[in-house]
């Protein structure tokens, strides 16, 4: 419970002045041109590194908007220090295109594998963040108790990579592995690891992000509720009604800009 304690601590100090990160992204000829959506990209692993759902480890992709059969990654680094210039080129079966000696991500799999399935999302999540690990682990569900989670969807299924691989370190290292997620994770728009995180897809950097930040604050609410009582999930209605609404271009505008604001961030 004292997570749960620390975690509406933090809610409430939302208006907290942020701790400010520049930007620095020299680009050489070699990088990757700085288009928007490459600049949300580098902004959103800022944000999910702002907002605690990302620490050493966890990552966020885009679809490449020139070539929808790949997708855009940083090399293997921290979120909190992704700039313009680690921002790699992969294709669905997660080879980097010119890797030029940098090292990606192991779990690079679960971008492919999800992009090759879901022609839908452009953006896709992964993170470790620790208020949603109990529902990895146990029988009680995680479902949407709080408007602004209406996001991330009635229904979120649970992974385990055990039931077809056995042993391992639990990584999503192979393209068969990221596929077998994939198919766990379905039409839905977050899927969890057992014992590991949780995969968040959207339609927008914008959106996976929001959702994935959610995700977590309504992990942490359903957390506390649970010894008060049996909580009320959102019903079916008021999920897409109040999903629409979080998606809509005011309410995701606003939500994108605060959140850049918070992490130090140009909104773009």
């Amino acid at each position: 419970m004292l997570r749960a304690g620390l975690a509406f601590a933090a809610l409430a100090a939302f208006g907290a002045a942020p701790v400010r990160r520049a930007l620095a992204q020299p680009r050489s000829a070699e990088s990757l041109p700085p288009l928007p959506e490459f600049r949300k990209l580098v902004a959103a692993n800022r944000i999910l590194a702002n907002e605690g759902v990302v620490d050493a480890f966890g990552h966020v992709s885009v679809r490449d908007p020139r070539n929808a059969e790949r997708f855009i990654l940083s090399r293997s680094r921290s979120p909190a220090l992704v700039e313009l210039g680690d921002l790699m080129e992969f294709t669905l079966d997660g080879a980097a295109v010119d890797a030029r000696g940098r090292t990606p991500y192991g779990e690079r799999m679960i971008h492919a594998a999800i992009y090759a399935a879901r022609s839908d999302v452009v953006s896709v999540v992964h993170h470790h963040a620790y208020g949603v690990l109990p529902f990895t682990i146990t029988a009680e569900p995680l479902r949407p108790v709080v408007h602004t989670a209406s996001v991330i969807g009635a229904t979120i299924p649970v992974w385990d990579i055990r039931t077809k691989f056995g042993d391992t370190d639990m990584l999503v290292r192979t393209i068969e592995q990221g596929r077998d997620l994939a198919a766990a994770l379905a039409d839905n728009t977050c899927a969890l690891l057992r014992g590991h995180g949780a995969v968040v897809v959207g339609a927008s950097i914008e959106r996976a992000v929001l959702t994935a930040i959610y995700l977590q604050v309504n992990a942490e609410v359903l957390q506390a509720a649970l010894p008060l009582g049996a909580p009320e999930p959102l019903s079916a209605g008021e999920i897409e009604r109040s999903r629409e609404a979080q998606f809509s271009p005011l309410a995701l505008d606003r939500s994108w800009e605060y959140f850049c604001q918070r992490a130090g961030v140009d909104a773009g």
